[in-house]
């Protein structure tokens, strides 16, 4: 017998508030003194002046939205300059922005995956990207993290099919670095197409923040499409597919996440565009957070990751949660990731590390993250 929908939900209440996965909405003030190592600002941009005055008059040359989809009225010109930019940056002949880097992934490999195709995906694959293969109806051949070899299997029974490899640069959860060059040849080799998710890698990775697909001579190679954020390094909101011009005509005329939604907000694609100049006037920025991140890692005694957020195991979910609690009460807000957003069910403090702080402010930051973490 049914329990019906209101004793569903107070079921499932109770068994996350019993395994220690209840999650809440906590806003906050414009003028929040904590320091901040839980959130995607990796370069401290989101409120740098130079970008907020940016968005500010994109609203008010454009308006606060763009009005329609794309294919409609809302292609405006600022869209087209951040496109021109972004690939530029990222070293790839064409680029498209949708409204959020969620919706890139969806737009991307739901366009070029149906039915006939035969998808490959990393395990550790963010949640975007999983929504993305069930969506497109491909067959998903999902193989151990960062393994080449499962990767070769997987393609070896494609059987003639059109084949997908999805994959992070930079994974979000562990912060280790997909191997591209490998599966880039492997893709090259079995007449696969190679979707990377750069969206922990742009602003970040590579000399510059151009990401490790431009970092390791990948970029314009015709069966390697990058899918990428702009609310994380660039401090803004909005996502990005790059490619060839091929690939972008197709997503256009393909992509339904793309041709059924709203334009992004010219507010949003004017502070990306300005955060980007920003970045490419200081390529020192990438540098700023790999030696903090780098230095806490070491501290912690656990792996440097290959971009800005530090994961730190934890025992359980209440461990984590007290942990969490315990740097707040410090002035510190830290992330935290709990099954079942971590895929190998581990518990983990997510650390930020964020080129915005001043030296000072960084230093306090890790020493309250190795207090409450435990030190080796």
């Amino acid at each position: 017998m049914s329990v019906g929908w209101e004793g569903w939900l107070a079921e499932q209440a109770a068994r996350r508030r019993d395994a220690g996965l209840v999650r809440a909405l906590h806003p906050r003030g414009p003028d929040d003194d904590t320091l901040d190592l839980a959130g995607n600002d990796y370069l401290g941009l989101a409120r740098h002046p130079e970008v907020t005055e940016a968005a500010a008059a994109a609203a008010k040359e454009w308006g606060a939205g763009a009005g329609a989809s794309r294919l409609v009225t809302g292609t405006l010109g600022v869209h087209a300059d951040l496109e021109a930019e972004l690939a530029a940056h990222g070293e790839q002949p064409a680029a498209l922005v949708t409204s959020t880097g969620y919706h890139a992934n969806l737009a991307a490999v739901t366009a070029l995956a149906d039915r006939d195709t035969l998808l490959v995906s990393d395990a550790h694959n963010h949640a975007s990207l999983i929504d993305a293969a069930r969506l497109s109806r491909a067959e998903v051949a999902v193989v151990e993290h960062g393994d080449v070899a499962g990767v070769r299997r997987a393609l070896a029974a494609a059987e003639g099919r059109r084949a997908v490899v999805v994959v992070e640069s930079v994974f979000s959860v562990l912060g280790d670095a997909a191997p591209l060059a490998a599966l880039a040849a492997l893709s090259g080799e079995t007449g696969a197409l190679l979707v990377v998710d750069e969206a922990h890698g742009l602003g970040v990775a590579g000399a510059g923040g151009r990401g490790l697909v431009a970092e390791l001579g990948l970029a314009g190679l015709p069966h390697v499409v990058v899918t990428a954020t702009l609310s994380k390094a660039l401090g803004a909101q909005g996502g990005a597919v790059l490619g060839s011009a091929e690939i972008v005509d197709h997503l256009v005329n393909r992509a339904r996440p793309f041709i059924y939604d709203t334009g992004l907000a010219p507010p949003a694609a004017g502070g990306a565009l300005a955060a980007l100049r920003h970045l490419r006037r200081h390529p020192e920025l990438p540098d700023v957070v790999h030696r903090r991140i780098g230095g806490l890692a070491a501290a912690l005694g656990v792996p440097a990751p290959s971009g800005a957020v530090l994961s730190v195991p934890m025992p359980s979910p209440h461990a984590a949660l007290a942990a969490q609690a315990d740097a707040l009460a410090a002035g510190v807000r830290v992330g935290c990731f709990r099954p079942p957003s971590t895929p190998d069910g581990v518990s983990r403090l997510r650390v930020t590390a964020s080129a915005g702080l001043t030296d000072a402010d960084w230093a306090r930051a890790a020493r309250v993250v190795t207090d409450v973490a435990g030190t080796p």
